[in-house]
Parts: C-alpha cells; sequence; structure tokens
C-alpha cells in the first residue's frame, strides 16, 4: 500500500507538471500509438452475448456453455463490468475465476472479447481515495453507489487503471479464445468537474487562445464585465452563462474522453497480440460530451450498443440511424455490443417482449447497416441489482425458453449463410452532416420554452436531435441509404446530396467547404438556423446566413417563433392535413434563391418558408421552418429526384425496407426486411440470384412475397 501511494504521487507530480506545460493531462502516461486497420479480420458473422458468470446465482458454467454451443453462439464478451472481484484489495489481483471461464468457451470453439473494467471503481479505492469521485456541475456532494461517478482523470483513478490494464491483457494476451479487447464501457465524461479537470481546461484554453485577451475577445466577455484579466481568475463552469465558455466546456468534455479511451487502448496494444483488435463499446452514438469521429482514431473497430423499439414500435430505425453512424466512423464494417434482448429498463416500465421474429429479425437490421458481429446485452437475466429488468436471452429462471429458441434459429442460419453477409461494403450517394457543436450551442439557446414558465427550457420540438432524427427517418422511409459525415471529414465530393440539420456552429471553413461542395455540382438540403455562429458560438458580425448567402441565394434579418403551426400556402406538396410549419421562421430575402413554398399567413406570407438556389453547377434547397414529417420526406424526395437518386426503391410498401451492398465474395447483396404483422408482397427490381435465407432462385424481376416480421435476403448471381 506505501508502494502504490508513492507512484499515486509520482504520477500526480508527472501530471501537474504536464498541466503547467498547457498539454492536456494524459498525454503524460503512455503514448498513443496508430491504431491497427480498421477493418478486423471477420470471416463470419459474430453472434452472442454479454456473458456474466459471476452475477449467477449458483454454479452453472458447464450448462451454460452447452446451452451456448447447442444453440449455436459464437462469442461472449465479458469481464468489463467486475473490478472488484479482478483486484478485491490494493494489489492483490485474481484470475482464477475468469481462467476457468474463458478456457471453458475456447473448448467449446466460442470467441472471447475482453473488457478492460474500469467504469466502475471498487469500494476499496473509493475508501482510500474518495478524492476520484466525480464533483458534479454546481459542486453538489459527491457519493459511491453508481457506476461511471469518477473523474477520469484523476493521477489516483489512473494509476489504478493503468496497474490494472496492464496486469490483464498480459495474462490474456497469449489465450487463444481471446480474440479483442473492449476498452472501459459507454464511456462519457461522467459531468466531472474537479480540480484537476479545471486546471487542465484552463491549461487548454491557454493553448487555444493564447492569451485572455484573445478569449475575451472570442467569447464577448466584456458582457456584464466578465473580462477574465490573468488566467487565475477564470471562474468555474458551474454559473457561467457566457455560451462560448459553454460551448468549449463540452467540448474539453469531449477531449477528455477521446484521450481517456486512447490512452487505453495505448497501453492495451502495448501487451495485446498482434491479432487481437482494440474497440469500445459506444452508449448509443451521439452523446453530447462524446466526439465518436476523434475516439474512433484509436480503435481498430468501431462498436456501438443500439438499443430500440420493441413490438409495434419497431420498424429498424433506430439500429439503422445508431449502424449508419457507426460506419460512418471509420468507413468501415462495425460490431454490436449490446442490444435488446428481451426487455429492457431500469424498472418494470418498459417490460414489452419482442414478438416472434422480431429478434431475428433485429440481427439482420444490423448486418444491412454493415454490422460484423451482434451480441446481446446479455445472456441471462440477474437476479439483483439495477438491471434486474433489463433480461438476458435466458430468463429469471436461466432456462430454454422462446427468446433462446429463436436466438438459436438465427444463430445456425448464419453459421450456413454468415460468410455471405460478413464484411458488407455499402457505398451510399447521401450523407447527413452530424455537428455534436451544433447541438450543444441549440441546447444552450433552444427555440421551445417547457410549458408557462418563459425561463427553463425543454428538449422538445425543433431541438437538433429531434430534426437529426426526422432527416434520418424520412430518408430511411424512403429507402435511401445514408452515411454521416463530420467537420473534420476533408471532403464531401464523394457523395451526391448533402443532409443539413441546423448546423448553428461551424467556423468559415466547414461553411466554404459545403459552398464548394454546391458549387461543384453537389445538391444540398439546408434546415434553418445554419451559419448562424461562428466557432466560438458566437453570432457572426453581418447579415445572415454568412458565408452561405451566395451558395443559399437569399439573406434574412428577422426570424420568428410560430406560437402555432401555420399552413404552406396552396398545399404545394400536396400533403393534406399534414401541409403544417411549426415553431420557427426565419424572414428569408430572396436574392437568387427561387421560392418553393410560402406561409399561408397575411403577415408571415411576406416571405418564403422554402427555397431552392442554383450555384454553380449544384444546388441549395433551405428550409426556414420546421416541416411535419410528411413534408420532410416529400422536399426531400425532390432533391433526390434532381440528383437521380430515386427509382424503384421508393415504390415497395410502407412496411418494407431495402439496403444494398457488395458482399466479400464481390456479389451484390439486397436486403428486403418486413417491420410489420402483415406478409407483404414486395416487387423486386434488381439482378437475378438466390434469397439466402430460403436457398431459393429469385428472377430479375417479378414479387416476393414476404412473411411478417421476415426478410428475403438476394444475391446476385
Amino acid at each position: 500500500m506505501i508502494e502504490s501511494y508513492r507512484r499515486v504521487l509520482s504520477l500526480a507530480a508527472v501530471m501537474l507538471l504536464t498541466a503547467s506545460s498547457g498539454k492536456a493531462a494524459t498525454d503524460a502516461a503512455v503514448p498513443v500509438s496508430a491504431a491497427a486497420p480498421a477493418d478486423a479480420p471477420f470471416t463470419n458473422v459474430l453472434y452472442g452475448a454479454a456473458y456474466y458468470h459471476e452475477y449467477m446465482p449458483y454454479e452453472r458454467l458447464d450448462k451454460d456453455v452447452a446451452l451456448m454451443k447447442e444453440a449455436g453462439v459464437t462469442v461472449v464478451r465479458m469481464g468489463e463490468s467486475t473490478w472488484s472481484l479482478w483486484e478485491p484489495e490494493d494489489g492483490r489481483f485474481e484470475y482464477a475465476w475468469m481462467d476457468r471461464v474463458v478456457d471453458a468457451m475456447g473448448k467449446a470453439g466460442i470467441k472471447v472479447i475482453l473488457g478492460t473494467p474500469t467504469y466502475s471503481i471498487p469500494t476499496w479505492m473509493y475508501h482510500a481515495h474518495p478524492e476520484v469521485l466525480a464533483r458534479p456541475m454546481g459542486g453538489g456532494e459527491s457519493s459511491y453507489g453508481m457506476r461511471q461517478n469518477m473523474d477520469t482523470d484523476s493521477p489516483a483513478y489512473r494509476f489504478y487503471a493503468e496497474r490494472l490494464i496492464r496486469k490483464l491483457v498480459e495474462h490474456y494476451r497469449d489465450n487463444p479464445a481471446v480474440i479483442g479487447w473492449q476498452v472501459d464501457n459507454e464511456t462519457s465524461s461522467n459531468g466531472a468537474t474537479n480540480h484537476d479537470v479545471f486546471v487542465g481546461f484552463t491549461n487548454h484554453l491557454k493553448q487555444k487562445f493564447g492569451t485572455t485577451d484573445a478569449l475575451n475577445k472570442a467569447w464577448g466577455l466584456n458582457y456584464w464585465g466578465q473580462d477574465v484579466n490573468g488566467w487565475e481568475n477564470l471562474p468555474p463552469r458551474d454559473g457561467t452563462i457566457s455560451t462560448g465558455y459553454k460551448l468549449e466546456w463540452s467540448r474539453w468534455s469531449q477531449i477528455r474522453v477521446t484521450d481517456f479511451l486512447a490512452w487505453q487502448a495505448a497501453i492495451v496494444r502495448q501487451y495485446r497480440r498482434p491479432d487481437q483488435f482494440v474497440t469500445t463499446d459506444f452508449g448509443g452514438i451521439g452523446r453530447r460530451d462524446v466526439d465518436e469521429f476523434q475516439v474512433a482514431k484509436s480503435l481498430d473497430v468501431v462498436a456501438d450498443n443500439p438499443y430500440h423499439g420493441t413490438q409495434d414500435h419497431m420498424d429498424g430505425e433506430a439500429q439503422t440511424f445508431q449502424g449508419d453512424l457507426a460506419r460512418s466512423l471509420k468507413h468501415a464494417n462495425y460490431l454490436v455490443t449490446e442490444t435488446n434482448a428481451q426487455t429492457i429498463g431500469w424498472d418494470s416500465t418498459m417490460q414489452y417482449p419482442p414478438y416472434d421474429g422480431q429478434l431475428r429479425l433485429d440481427v439482420y437490421t444490423h448486418l444491412s447497416s454493415g454490422a460484423n458481429m451482434v451480441e446481446y446485452w446479455h445472456w441471462a437475466s440477474i437476479p439483483s441489482g439495477q438491471e434486474v429488468y433489463w433480461k438476458g436471452v435466458l430468463g429469471h429462471d436461466l432456462e430454454p425458453n422462446r427468446a433462446y429458441a429463436e436466438v438459436s434459429k438465427t444463430a445456425h442460419e448464419l453459421n450456413k449463410m454468415g460468410t455471405h453477409l460478413v464484411n458488407l461494403k455499402i457505398a451510399n450517394e447521401v450523407a447527413i452532416l452530424y455537428s455534436v457543436d451544433s447541438a450543444n450551442g441549440l441546447d444552450f439557446m433552444p427555440i421551445v420554452r417547457q410549458g408557462n414558465d418563459p425561463w427553463p427550457a425543454a428538449k422538445t420540438g425543433p431541438e437538433y436531435t429531434s430534426l437529426l432524427n426526422q432527416l434520418h427517418r424520412s430518408l430511411y422511409q424512403l429507402n435511401v441509404g445514408t452515411d454521416f459525415v463530420f467537420a473534420d471529414d476533408p471532403d464531401f465530393s464523394r457523395y451526391k446530396v448533402l443532409i443539413v440539420p441546423a448546423l448553428y456552429v461551424a467556423d468559415d471553413a466547414l461553411l466554404q467547404k459545403i459552398s464548394d461542395f454546391v458549387k461543384g455540382g453537389g445538391r444540398v438540403l439546408m434546415t434553418f438556423k445554419s451559419g448562424f455562429t461562428n466557432e466560438n458560438n458566437a453570432v457572426r458580425w453581418v447579415r445572415a446566413p454568412g458565408p452561405l448567402r451566395e451558395a443559399a441565394g437569399f439573406s434574412y434579418q428577422e426570424f420568428s417563433n410560430l406560437e402555432k403551426p401555420l399552413a404552406l400556402k396552396d398545399d404545394p406538396y400536396h400533403a393534406g392535413a399534414e401541409n403544417k410549419v411549426s415553431y420557427w421562421a426565419e424572414f428569408l430575402l430572396p436574392e437568387h434563391a427561387k421560392p418553393l413554398a410560402s406561409y399561408d399567413h397575411p403577415f408571415f406570407g411576406q416571405w418564403p418558408a422554402i427555397t431552392e438556389n442554383q450555384f454553380g453547377s449544384g444546388s441549395l434547397t433551405y428550409e426556414g421552418t420546421y416541416l411535419t414529417d410528411t413534408l420532410q420526406r416529400d422536399v426531400l424526395l425532390g432533391v433526390l429526384k434532381e440528383a437521380g437518386l430515386s427509382g424503384p426503391d421508393q415504390s415497395l410498401p410502407p412496411a418494407v425496407r431495402v439496403k444494398h451492398g457488395l458482399n466479400g465474395m464481390g456479389k451484390k447483396i439486397h436486403y428486403y426486411l418486413n417491420y410489420s404483422g402483415e406478409e407483404q408482397s414486395v416487387p423486386y427490381s434488381y439482378g437475378a440470384g438466390v434469397d439466402l435465407t430460403k436457398n431459393s432462385a429469385v428472377p430479375n424481376s417479378g414479387t416476393m412475397r414476404i412473411k411478417a416480421w421476415d426478410l428475403a435476403i438476394i444475391e446476385e448471381r
């Protein structure tokens, strides 16, 4: 214990020296090495579940392994949740409890992914170092009990985590059953505002702005006389009203997560076997304090935990949204490390087990978006704790059941045809620009208030995530394959159409890149609130939409909340009862743009609601207001038709989705998925091939019958 304390002090000294030099505190320990190639060598689809033998109420390892083998399970993820068993007291490490599990899986031919157990600290660490607990915003009391309640920059925490990671990877690196390492689990910044986090933030500002004068100017801190005259006077984040401060703090939170995971990945790479991949499981991509695009650079393969609606709420959209994001981070295949098995929830209010066929259909939904692995959380339901109702493949009786039968059916299918489905390559021509800065910026200045209270704001209506989801959902319902791009992507030119939701925060370079995309022949659909603030979340001192003005073909000086929905004049998109716009209206003044729709209102009717502008060889369509889902699909379809991207896929039955790709054998694959409880008659419009699910021939034209909650997978000859 004394030696441990000395090492903590030593590491703390190094980190303080690093912080004083203006570098990120976590650069001090282990250098970040380059990631291995993005595509891990998967020869077949992996299918399985997280497995926690340590949670079982009685000894049943042999029975569980036998059930898995009988079902056809090929992979398990283990070890990430129980630091207290790996290291029951400071410096005493135990491996035997996991050795027997790993060995049993290996003998059964089941592959293993091991996780670094760093997301939930043991009680002995909390008692020895209570300072590792995350200080919440506002300085409330820090307490032990929840997971992810630590400051991941704490020198003490880093010391213990590094020691454990090194020992685990060294111990299992040569075990042939272990194919990969998951660093941490659903990582976030944990909302930490500890002193070391604030010191790191201050040093980050020094590096970025150089002087407090530059900081004051960028953030407009002379408002209310809040200039920072000397870095020692920088106030904490807790009560700030500066939108520039808030935005930069959110970026600092993202940097901390990126650095923490890169730090862990670098340690694993020092010890791992060369063929073992490194990943982390995003807890649903799109968190405000995580920059997944930057995190992905330190990973060999991206993994995600996409949960979704079931029963009548299962339409595949939530899985596809997350899958499109995961695939786009490295433009490569990805892993699903957690998804619904039976029911989910931290209480009993979300107990909606899937209908027959939905578990199987969910697996192919992920594969059709480019997943190479699907794992459930988890194998067996646990009898106590917060996640009693987050059920696994097996229920609380731990016996085979309806879910087990469907998992077994799917696993045996994949054993036969998985080699035709793994490593699917998807080449889409439409992309959505995702901006976490804009999401945060709009959170700080929302459009919709909560109830009648004039101050607190709610994330309802046209907030960023709702708008992002609406645009992706519209493309999904139109059967248009979609990627995501990010501000740091060097080039958008691989796409024909770029969708830009509420790009509220953006520097001039990004706006110029969008303008160049249009000028070079691309089609852009952009929504309200775009180009409004610069990279420091400060409103531009030029007429809106700033640098986008030439490409957009309009300007505006005014805007208004809409107290109630308005109709578009003459129902230009034939939307009927859905011919409505709401929440927000920008008073667009066309300069070169052509109005496509205007408000049916004596005052707001002076300005167009939707415009289109030809610029260079391309066009930019702009929505100055929030559209209904029906209107959004109609406007999108018009842009797609102009780009030559419409065809037979847009005429399929409403419940049927189609996705396309090229498999590892160089053959075209077409997934037709029926998200309904009714059999569907589906026209097939592609080359002759074989339905892999039935091993039956499919001609190059004709009609398929797809049963309720079922699918067809056509491999062209």
